[in-house]
């Protein structure tokens, strides 16, 4: 059963419960798909602390491929698609599952900012899309394979890259705009 075939009614069924008894925890089914999804994969979408930030972040990304992998990339793969014509499900997406993990991503950056192996001006949320785009784009497009060796390479180039701008003085500032909701930044001279 797909996404868009999936109704109230027929969970509430299945649980055994009125449709009511449904509605007090979730406002809809994209926000109990999506918490179901998130509460599944949480436990293995954890960033360790193993004193490198590269290392942290590449054992990470690594995890999240796997989930990717399982029959769980399905849902997102369906949530994302859905998403793109249901915006309350986006933003269930959104708060119940990608915001906790950023939080966390930006945790595990700040810890290498403090250890210096990254500059202090880092731009974490273009550093997360760069790093997370990249396996976002082979997942949906599926124009190559999403391998280990792939993954560690776009980490590697990534903060290596965030790494040597800082130390060469970059010259660009970032300038904040909301876009759906998000803090973005478009960057100029």
């Amino acid at each position: 059963m797909g996404f868009e075939q999936l109704t109230i009614e027929a969970i509430a069924t299945d649980a055994g419960v009125g449709k009511a008894t449904v509605y007090r925890w979730w406002p809809n089914k994209g926000a109990l798909v999506v918490e179901a999804f998130a509460a599944s994969a949480e436990p293995e979408l954890h960033f360790p602390d193993c004193g490198s930030v590269y290392k942290d972040v590449s054992l990470q990304m690594n995890q999240w491929v796997a989930v990717l992998r399982s029959a769980r990339g399905c849902i997102v793969a369906a949530v994302i698609a859905a998403g793109q014509s249901d915006a309350d499900l986006l933003e269930a997406f959104r708060a119940r599952f990608l915001r906790p993990r950023r939080q966390e991503a930006y945790r595990t950056l700040r810890r290498g900012i403090e250890r210096g192996e990254l500059p202090q001006n880092l731009d974490l949320d273009l550093v997360l899309d760069t790093l997370y785009g990249a396996i976002y784009m082979r997942f949906l497009i599926r124009h190559d394979e999403l391998t280990e060796h792939y993954l560690n390479e776009v980490c590697r180039m990534v903060l290596d890259g965030a790494a040597a701008r800082a130390q060469n003085g970059a010259k660009r500032k970032p300038q904040r705009r909301a876009v759906n909701g998000w803090k973005s930044r478009a960057l100029r001279n």
